[in-house]
C-alpha cells in the first residue's frame, strides 16, 4: 500500500518533505503535485522507476520524461542551452513550460530519446514540489500522472491513492492543482517547436 502524505500547499511540514525525499532516495515511485497536474516522480537514475512509470502510463521508449529541476543553475546540469534559447526558457521559468533540450553526459542513457538524444526539463512554481526538491538536491524524473485512456490528468491525492495504491509507493496530497499539464516546448533543432498546447502560453514561442 502507498503512504499517504498530507501537505500543507502553503507551508509544507519539513518532517513530511524529508520522509517523501528519503522514500526517492530509496526507490520510491510517488505521486506528486505540480503547478499543472500531478506527476509519478522517482530517482534520477532509478531503473526500477522508470520501467513502472512505462508501465502505468502505457509509454513507448520514445517518450520523453521530464527532469524536474529547482532552478535554472540546476537544469542546466543536464541539457545544453545555447544564448538564443537561453533567454527564451529564462523568462518563461519557473512556470508551465516543459522544454525539450539537447541532454548532457549527465542525464543517464535510459532516459534519453532514442534517435535525438534529448530530455525533457521544467522549473516549476509550486511550493511543495520546490521544497521536495531542495530536499533532494537533485531533479525530480517524472512524468505527467495521465494514466492510459483517459483524457485528462488526476488531480486528488485521496483518488489517486485509492487507484493507483498498488502501484506507487506513496502519494503527497496538497489540494487541487489543475488538470491541464505543461506546454512543451521541442528547442532540440534551435528553434521554438510547440509540442504540446497546454497551461503555459504558448504565443511567446509561435
Amino acid at each position: 500500500m502507498a503512504k499517504y502524505f498530507d501537505v500543507h500547499p502553503d507551508n509544507p511540514q519539513p518532517r513530511s518533505i524529508s520522509q517523501v525525499a528519503d522514500a526517492v532516495r530509496s526507490g520510491a515511485l510517488i505521486a506528486y503535485p505540480t503547478d499543472s497536474c500531478y506527476a509519478l516522480g522517482c530517482q534520477l537514475g532509478s531503473r526500477d522507476g522508470i520501467d513502472r512509470i512505462r508501465s502505468i502510463r502505457h509509454l513507448d521508449d520514445r517518450h520523453h520524461f521530464t527532469l524536474m529541476c529547482r532552478d535554472f543553475a540546476q537544469l542546466g546540469q543536464f541539457v545544453r542551452v545555447d544564448n538564443d534559447v537561453f533567454r527564451a526558457v529564462k523568462a518563461s521559468t519557473p512556470g508551465n513550460y516543459t522544454f525539450i533540450l539537447p541532454a548532457t553526459r549527465e542525464v543517464p542513457r535510459k532516459l534519453l530519446h532514442p534517435k535525438k538524444k534529448t530530455v525533457g526539463v521544467r522549473i516549476p512554481d509550486h511550493v511543495v514540489t520546490q521544497a521536495l526538491l531542495a530536499d533532494l538536491g537533485e531533479p525530480l524524473l517524472s512524468s505527467t500522472l495521465l494514466l492510459p485512456d483517459e483524457p485528462e490528468p488526476m488531480t486528488q491525492g485521496w483518488e489517486i491513492k485509492d487507484r493507483l495504491d498498488h502501484v506507487v509507493d506513496a502519494v503527497v496530497d496538497s489540494g487541487d492543482c489543475g488538470t491541464e499539464p505543461t506546454t512543451v516546448i521541442d528547442f532540440s533543432s534551435g528553434e521554438a517547436e510547440i509540442v504540446r498546447r497546454g497551461a503555459g502560453d504558448p504565443t511567446r514561442f509561435e
